[in-house]
């Protein structure tokens, strides 16, 4: 039988996949589709914005030195519409949410501080200067930086861009993956099942997750414990970016990925990694194709993904920062560590006392895919003897 070369850890493990990444091609992509794109370069805006002075609120421009008093309104603006003219000293203009200031005035007063008597206005306190007008170019001037190279764009982003005149961006396209799910034993959900089967549940854990990521996801027809099946299967796969199969990658008899991807021209990375779960984790490249081989139990291809596929993803797209998230917070329970292996231990999260507090979940068994439905973080909980008490501070990582 095959045996694992030392284990790596999870830091070393990430930096090997890392370092095989090769960025892929940019594209241009309009605005109204770049949503979870990655930024190849930086965005600039291409207006000020506000684009002029405007007014933060309904009311009545006026120049500050004219209040307290009662001034005549001499026009009403609406938001989309400019002044008829200039502000002259004495005088007051109806404005809008959002209407240009007109030249000349400095200053807006809600219409709630108003007596309006129609053609008049009275004002009963001093109004300061600058009083609720947002000045032109105050978010952003024309030209400088919006957006940085590495963002992954979001809702805030796109609506800054959009405000900014920015019709497209310059992304890397989204990475083509194929998942591959093996093993003889897998069936659909809803088929009947006969003793000894049970249903594919990695083929859709690990294209919902590839999609979460930017990825372009075709899902390959789980294949039959069968060298030919194997080979036909990983072939077609090798044709993305991302290969990702689940099951196959441990020491029995049925275990053919290593194998026929070795023959198919993949160059192992790596095979074995101190984390549980997901120790038999494979990684290999073939070309620029980068291949995962996730064990086989749901929770383990879960945690692997979010672990190492997922960086791998989003460092393809350009991503500045790839690797997982972990945030600080502290345990409501005591957990045992494990002595060889960091443990990614599945918790439900809740906020008290101003921290975030992890509840470990019972059955934590890397088949026991229904009780990680329970769950939203993985709390990381390093290698070492003994056990880490309620209230110990950890890192934990909130599950996409």
């Amino acid at each position: 039988m095959p045996r694992m070369a030392p284990l790596l850890s999870l830091e070393e493990a990430q930096q090997r996949i890392l370092e095989r990444v090769v960025a892929l091609p940019p594209e241009r992509v309009p605005l109204d589709a770049a949503a979870g794109r990655v930024l190849a370069d930086p965005a600039a805006a291409l207006v000020d914005l506000p684009p002029f002075d405007s007014s933060a609120m309904d009311g009545f421009a006026l120049r500050a030195a004219d209040t307290p008093g009662r001034l005549p309104v001499v026009a009403r603006i609406a938001a989309g519409r400019p002044a008829p003219r200039g502000l002259e000293g004495g005088e007051a203009m109806a404005i809008a949410t959002g209407g240009a200031v007109p030249g000349g005035a400095d200053a807006v007063i809600p219409i709630e501080y108003v007596v309006d008597h129609g053609n008049e206005v009275e004002i009963g306190q001093a109004v300061e200067v600058g009083a609720n007008v947002r000045p032109q170019g105050g978010d952003v001037r024309r030209g400088e930086p919006l957006v940085a190279a590495g963002t992954v764009l979001g809702a805030a982003q796109i609506g800054a861009l959009a405000a900014a005149g920015v019709p497209d961006i310059i992304s890397a396209r989204r990475p083509r993956a194929a998942v591959l799910a093996t093993g003889s034993e897998l069936r659909p959900p809803g088929a009947e099942l006969e003793p000894g089967e049970i249903y594919d549940a990695n083929g859709v854990i690990l294209a919902t997750q590839l999609a979460s990521a930017g990825a372009e996801v075709e899902r390959l027809e789980p294949v039959a414990d069968d060298e030919a099946a194997h080979r036909g299967a990983l072939e077609t796969g090798l044709r993305a970016d991302v290969l990702v199969s689940s099951g196959g990658v441990s020491v029995g008899p049925h275990d053919l990925v290593r194998s026929v991807g070795a023959e198919l021209g993949v160059e192992e990375v790596f095979w074995g990694v101190a984390v549980k779960p997901g120790k038999p984790l494979w990684f290999g490249v073939r070309d620029r194709t980068l291949v995962f081989g996730v064990p086989g139990n749901p929770v383990s291809a879960l945690v692997c993904f979010e672990l190492f596929v997922r960086p791998a993803v989003l460092a393809l797209q350009g991503a500045g920062a790839p690797l997982p998230r972990f945030e600080p917070g502290t345990l409501a329970r005591g957990i045992r560590r494990n002595p060889v292996r960091t443990e990614l231990v599945r918790a439900r999260s809740r906020v008290g006392d101003g921290a975030v507090e992890l509840e470990p979940l019972g059955g934590q068994d890397s088949h026991m895919i229904a009780r990680a439905a329970g769950a939203d973080v993985l709390v990381l909980v390093p290698a070492g003897e003994g056990e880490l008490d309620a209230g110990a501070a950890v890192s934990f990582l909130r599950l996409a």
